[in-house]
């Protein structure tokens, strides 16, 4: 049975008070659930336009079915494996600004929109000089948002109430401030009225937003499956893990009208979301790349798999509550809690991430979501933690791009490739040649942005590591690191 509003007769209706622009698998498993959610438990009472930020998109196929679909979530719940589907029916119009313009002005011009949603990719928010106020529509997403907001100040004269809210969840740092940035960038260069320019700072809010959830998407291979058991011909179900969390940067104003926190869902407002940015990439983001090395060389596959690993489940477990932890801002309960939270994700029965694909861009993100924590444990304790140490070894092993006379492929910018290719040529593997391979690697001020073979102790521990990895393999080295007597650990 084809899924629509006459066959989904459950299906509700809500006023259309919410814009989002971007019609993909993320924003209608995390912010379209969330609607979803309050409209449900708190009637909430909001209905979402969604609008296609490319010429080519999806919206067709979200009309195809009234704007319905399923949210599939699959994780683990209170340490319980489970399985659940929502019908989401929150979406009232998907629309194509490019071939339908003026369907798309006449949603900017509701009078009763209120909030704006956008996933629009890291290059979405960009700027783009060749945005006019008069094309039909813009090119960039900050282009359109200028206009939008400009046809809403001219149409209801400046009335301040007409202000829209913006929850911006692109995957950038201050995503709401780059973004109304941009637009007073545009409205300067469109000599744009001051007064447009005071409404925008008055009237407006751009939230600063951090979004986590693993969105897999479409289940292709068992989407025949699923569409029996939910009993539509569903083409848009969308699977999620069960984990959500979405921290929102703003006045407390902007909290009465979103109480999202009331439907029971874990989305928290602060006046500063700097250290839950620092939690998510040092906890979740500075595990996995301080773990992929590990378990990769030592023959596993995926997270999941590794966490389950005696040895590597340990060592990302120790990584995180031992030396990750203590190098962060806040309660020490709710810091364990979100640490609990995020190792129970990673063993997630029905989710396969594979360690290759975190293994991208390793070493601009080790800088990102590891070396805090190591010069931070460090500068503490005077001496240094041993598993982001030993992290970093076997990064470096990584790079030589073979374990056990077996060659893979390294996914790095090329001049990366090619340093370790000359380095790593250059080292026969005595302890010495180790050390000047280590020596060279820390000195790549381009990647850590400082010489860390000034920091007392780490070229001759990582040297230490790298050797051991060399001469017995990852999987016995792993043991030594796990050794509570390692002598390294007296190092200071």
């Amino acid at each position: 049975m084809q899924l629509n509003r006459q066959t989904a007769t459950e299906a509700k209706s809500y006023p259309t008070r919410i814009l989002q622009f971007g019609e993909g698998n993320f924003l209608r498993a995390f912010t379209d659930w969330i609607v979803d959610r309050m409209n449900k438990t708190i009637d909430f009472n909001a209905g979402i336009d969604v609008v296609q930020p490319l010429a080519n998109g999806m919206v067709d196929m979200l009309n195809a079915q009234d704007g319905l679909y399923h949210v599939y979530l699959k994780g683990i719940k209170d340490g319980q494996a489970i399985q659940e589907f929502s019908l989401i029916d929150c979406i009232n119009d998907g629309i194509n600004p490019y071939s339908e313009f003026d369907k798309y002005e006449a949603s900017v011009l509701n009078p009763d929109l209120r909030f704006v949603f956008s996933n629009t990719t890291e290059a979405g928010i960009s700027w783009d000089e060749s945005d006019r106020l008069n094309m039909t529509p813009q090119n960039s997403f900050p282009g359109k948002v200028t206009a939008l907001l400009h046809k809403r100040f001219k149409a209801f004269n400046g009335d301040v109430s007409k202000g829209l809210i913006f929850f911006t969840c692109e995957l950038i740092d201050r995503n709401g401030d780059m973004l109304k940035k941009i637009v007073l960038q545009h409205a300067e260069n469109w000599q744009l009225e001051a007064g447009f320019i005071n409404w925008v700072n008055e009237a407006c809010c751009f939230c600063n937003t951090l979004v986590d959830r693993i969105v897999p998407g479409f289940p292709k291979d068992d989407i025949k499956e699923i569409q029996k058991e939910i009993g539509f011909e569903d083409n848009l179900v969308v699977v999620g893990e069960y984990f959500h969390f979405w921290v929102i940067e703003a006045p407390d104003w902007v909290k009465a009208e979103f109480p999202a926190e009331k439907a029971g869902l874990d989305v928290k407002f602060v006046k500063d979301m700097t250290r839950y940015r620092e939690q998510k990439v040092q906890v979740l983001n500075g595990c996995h790349t301080g773990s992929y090395a590990v378990s990769f060389l030592s023959g596993i596959d995926t997270v999941r798999e590794a966490f389950e690993n005696l040895e590597t489940g340990e060592f990302m477990r120790d990584l995180v509550y031992d030396e990750v932890l203590p190098a962060l801002e806040g309660p020490d309960t709710e810091l364990k809690s979100f640490a609990k939270k995020i190792l129970e994700r990673f063993r997630n029965p029905y989710i396969r991430h594979q360690w290759q694909s975190i293994a991208l861009n390793a070493m601009s993100k080790w800088e990102t979501r590891n070396l805090p924590s190591l010069l931070h444990y460090y500068d503490t304790h005077q001496m240094l933690p041993q598993k982001q140490v030993f992290s970093l070894a076997a990064m470096i092993a990584y790079f030589k791009g073979e374990v056990n006379g077996k060659h893979y492929q390294v996914q790095e910018d090329k001049w990366i490739i090619d340093f370790y290719k000359q380095a790593w040529e250059a080292c026969d593997g005595r302890p010495i040649s180790i050390y000047q391979l280590v020596e060279k690697v820390l000195q790549l001020d381009k990647i850590w942005k400082q010489n860390l073979n000034e920091v007392p102790n780490l070229t001759i521990s990582v040297s230490h590591y790298l050797f051991l990895i060399e001469q017995v393999g990852m999987r016995k080295a792993v043991k030594a690191v796990l050794n509570k007597n390692n002598p390294l650990m007296q190092m200071s």
